[in-house]
């Protein structure tokens, strides 16, 4: 899982670097495990664009991974592939009755690994099990926030959360962007940390790498007219922004708070925004 870098021959191949892809052991999905994914160029059922800066790219297919395996499957690991669609990468495991799953490869993950998910699974990495059963101090990652609804966060690459305590029918998590949470002990989890390490390390490098990920070009705001975003006009001059930082609809932004759920707020025990400088 090493970052790769090239011979300087262009100015986008001196900033590339890509990974040398060693944990993937096949290059074809499983066909039932997959399906057709329109390309949907960030327009709405409308055709309005409610997503700035996407379309175009490589086409891809769908990987149907299952969040929520049923509890007492035990699993073997067939393949690690590459999923498009997200950074992790995914294995191909297949349980003892034979059905095939797609599921997060965390780091401990090899082709020949067998796991376990339900309450009696053993305190090892890659089994799945409630945070009841898992000591304080593990690491965990596809965490439910709804028991029986499936993985809901701490999916990306590399990604952790640190279980710090279990109270009154609650978990205390830490989550990768420090923010401090809680959730139902009967939410269940992956023991681990989600594989894919050097994904963060990655130097896209080149303008039509971008254009591959159907990722569109971006335009800051003092370079556009008044009309079409709040720092936009003047006469060409290099300016300050003249008041506090906007989207192009007038919402304050770089650092202005807009999370407001009450539903959810008693859940959290300490912001992400806590300890930084305001």
């Amino acid at each position: 899982m090493s970052i790769k870098t090239y011979r300087p021959t262009t100015p986008a191949q001196r900033q590339k670097t890509t990974q040398d892809f060693d944990m993937i052991t096949t290059r074809k999905p499983l066909k039932s495990l997959v399906k057709s994914k329109k390309q949907q160029a960030g327009k709405n059922n409308s055709g309005r664009i409610t997503v700035r800066h996407r379309g175009g790219g490589v086409k891809r297919h769908y990987r149907i991974l299952t969040h929520n395996l049923p509890a007492g499957l035990k699993l073997r690991v067939e393949e690690i592939e590459y999923d498009p669609n997200r950074s992790a990468r995914i294995a191909r495991v297949k349980d003892q009755n034979n059905n095939y799953y797609y599921v997060l490869a965390d780091t401990n993950m090899r082709k020949g690994l067998q796991f376990e998910t339900g309450e009696q699974a053993a305190i090892e990495a890659s089994n799945r099990l409630p945070l009841e059963q898992i000591p304080v101090g593990t690491q965990v990652y596809a965490v439910e926030l709804t028991p029986g609804k499936g993985a809901q966060i701490v999916r990306a690459a590399g990604a952790s959360a640190q279980l710090m305590a279990k109270e009154n029918g609650y978990a205390t998590l830490r989550m990768p962007s420090g923010e401090v949470r809680k959730v139902l002990t009967g939410c269940s989890a992956n023991i681990g940390v989600v594989g894919n390490l050097q994904h963060q390390n990655i130097k896209i490098g080149s303008a039509g790498r971008k254009r591959r990920k159907g990722i569109r070009p971006t335009v800051r705001g003092v370079v556009m007219n008044a009309a079409d975003h709040p720092h936009g006009g003047g006469d060409g001059g290099r300016h300050g922004t003249g008041k506090a930082p906007r989207t192009p609809w007038g919402q304050l932004t770089l650092g202005y708070r807009t999370r407001h759920n009450k539903k959810t707020n008693k859940m959290i025990v300490r912001s992400r925004h806590e300890g930084k400088r305001r």
